[in-house]
């Protein structure tokens, strides 16, 4: 699968992030978002073969727009300059933890978990990582694990957030904002010809975290 015609396509539409130029373009764009559409089916299929919860889902379902929305931001550029999918029961709005791929001219990446989590979910998984403490430093310290994803993404709190012990030996674990890890990759990562396996072998990875993640959301929307 040529992925490389994505990474030919967004360069071009960094240098000319304008409407004018996209609607000048629109079969490139079209043909670019068709190849990262198969790619992302042939993803969703070997995903479902270690996870089955995401059985079914399409990638139309789990694909973000590339229309950005400027309503609320300095930046008036129209267009996303990346391709981007998160693949998890309900698709790319799905509260659940997932998988996400993320494909930018030197900004490649792969990540997963629960990104923003409402302040009712975050409180169940920070206190079922509290519960289940060893049993969470066993996914998250798994040498396989660590050599892509070595800590939380994004913002954390200074202190142990409430209700928890202050004392609590374990308490860096509580203050994520974010359930998510990520890793960078490389272009080049992606335009192997091996590069759906490879995809796919690191985000069996995050197969253990999601799981201890759900079983956590599963249980306060009684899912379980």
């Amino acid at each position: 699968m040529e992925l490389s015609i994505i990474f030919d396509y967004l360069k071009r539409l960094e240098k000319n992030n304008n409407r004018e130029w996209f609607a000048a373009n629109k079969n490139e764009f079209e043909l670019a978002r068709d190849v990262f559409t198969k790619f992302v089916d042939c993803l969703i299929n070997e995903v479902t073969k270690f996870d089955p919860s995401v059985k079914g889902l399409e990638a139309k379902d789990a694909i973000f727009r590339i229309y950005r929305d400027t309503r609320f931001s300095p930046d008036k550029t129209p267009y996303k300059i990346h391709f981007a999918a998160f693949i998890a029961s309900g698709g790319r709005k799905s509260a659940r933890g997932g998988y996400y791929l993320h494909l930018q001219p030197g900004e490649c990446g792969i990540a997963g978990g629960i990104y923003g989590p409402q302040p009712e979910v975050l409180k169940a998984l920070r206190q079922s990582v509290f519960e289940n403490i060893e049993e969470f430093l066993e996914i998250v310290k798994n040498p396989d694990f660590e050599v892509y994803y070595k800590e939380m993404y994004g913002e954390k709190l200074k202190s142990v957030p409430r209700p928890f012990p202050k004392d609590f030996i374990h308490g860096e674990w509580l203050k994520p904002k974010h359930y998510c890890v990520d890793t960078a990759l490389s272009d080049e990562f992606f335009c192997q010809p091996d590069s759906l396996q490879r995809t796919t072998d690191i985000m069996r990875l995050l197969y253990p975290m999601n799981r201890f993640l759900n079983f956590a959301v599963d249980e306060l929307y009684g899912l379980s």
